[in-house]
């Protein structure tokens, strides 16, 4: 409960300039730390929001930064600070240290 506290009121912060990639549709983020109760997938197995107009911005800014995305392997999105081994603004190695 103190991650998901934590992750509402850090969206309401900017989204890291080094983060790159798109959405691949794979819900991977929208089952964190359950399955949100919008999450629809059509017959390709791709994902959609329910409420994407209006979904929370914590869903809107998932990953946020690097230190924050829970589901690497899966999502779309990178971080090239990551990439090149940098740390995180606060010290954490996002591939290393949990959240």
């Amino acid at each position: 409960m103190l991650n998901k506290t934590k992750r509402l009121f850090t969206s309401l912060l900017p989204v890291d300039p080094d983060r790159t990639g798109a959405c691949n549709r794979c819900g991977a983020c929208c089952k964190l730390p359950y399955p949100c109760p919008f999450l629809r997938f059509d017959d390709e197995g791709l994902s959609s929001c329910a409420v994407y107009a209006i979904r929370p911005p914590s869903c809107r800014k998932y990953p946020r930064v690097a230190s924050e995305q829970l589901t690497p392997q899966q999502c779309g999105y990178s971080f090239a600070a990551v990439d090149e081994g940098v740390t995180d603004g606060i010290g954490l190695d996002p591939l290393t240290d949990p959240l």
